[in-house]
């Protein structure tokens, strides 16, 4: 059997590669956690008429 050891190269891209996973994730649930509610940002009124009643 014989082992494998991994180069320098090979860490700085596992590094990397890890690396910029990890900040994505994090930016997608920072951008999650932090929008503002449906209720907040409501740019229809509240009352439409929409004829229903009318037919």
């Amino acid at each position: 059997m014989s082992s494998y050891e991994l180069t320098v190269p090979g860490w700085v891209f596992m590094l990397m590669s890890c690396g910029s996973m990890i900040v994505w994730a994090a930016w997608c649930y920072f951008r999650v956690l932090t929008t503002p509610s449906a209720a907040e940002h409501m740019h229809a009124p509240l009352n439409i008429d929409t004829h229903d009643l009318d037919t």
